[in-house]
């Protein structure tokens, strides 16, 4: 496996075993986690929060290593200590180019926070199994985010798709209340009113 290029699924699986192997909490966000709530769509990064402790910065970093997706010890501890923009941190296959982005737990960060207490187990079955990823609430409130600062039509593709997959069974009430707290009252009115 070393020098052969990965689908997304085998590159996804890869990480789960590098997570697993370093001992690093995460939740899978982005366009894996859409596959388990809205509509699945074609990707070639993955999106993962990791609860990463000072102590597994070197056991990450080796096993990241082992896997072909170098990231120095002194790039995650830089990455750790800046408090500026949530910028992941990148680790980019050298066979495949598939690229993992990992969003890194911070103090302070409550979205995040509650986010990863509410993640959900998915089976999304061979060869990837069962993972956590963004409960379907934290994955709008995400979405929205990233819909309001860019506007990319992704976004609110994934949201409608949610919207209609999931509408009934979802706590409208806690996306509300952080709705309010982000400021994102008018980007999600108008994706109700897109799907009503």
């Amino acid at each position: 496996m070393k020098d052969q290029p990965l689908d997304i699924t085998g590159f996804l699986k890869l990480i789960f075993e590098c997570l697993e192997a370093a001992e690093v909490e995460y939740l899978i966000g982005g366009a894996i986690a859409e596959w388990a709530w809205g509509e699945p769509r074609a990707t070639q990064d993955l999106d993962i929060v990791i609860n990463l402790p000072i102590k597994a910065v070197s056991r990450f970093s080796k096993e990241l290593e082992k896997r072909n997706m170098p990231v120095p010890v002194d790039i995650i501890l830089d990455a750790m200590m800046e408090d500026r923009a949530d910028l992941p941190l990148n680790a980019i296959h050298r066979y495949s180019g598939l690229k993992a982005d990992f969003y890194l737990m911070r103090e302070g960060d409550a979205l995040r926070q509650s986010a990863f207490q509410r993640r959900i187990m998915v089976d999304y079955g061979p060869p990837i199994g069962k993972v956590y990823v963004h409960s379907p609430e934290d994955l709008i409130l995400y979405k929205l985010m990233y819909l309001g600062l860019s506007g990319q039509p992704k976004h609110a593709r994934d949201i409608a798709a949610i919207l209609r997959a999931k509408k009934n069974q979802l706590d409208l009430g806690y996306i509300e209340e952080w709705v309010t707290q982000l400021g994102l009252g008018s980007v999600w009115k108008e994706m109700l009113d897109t799907i009503a």
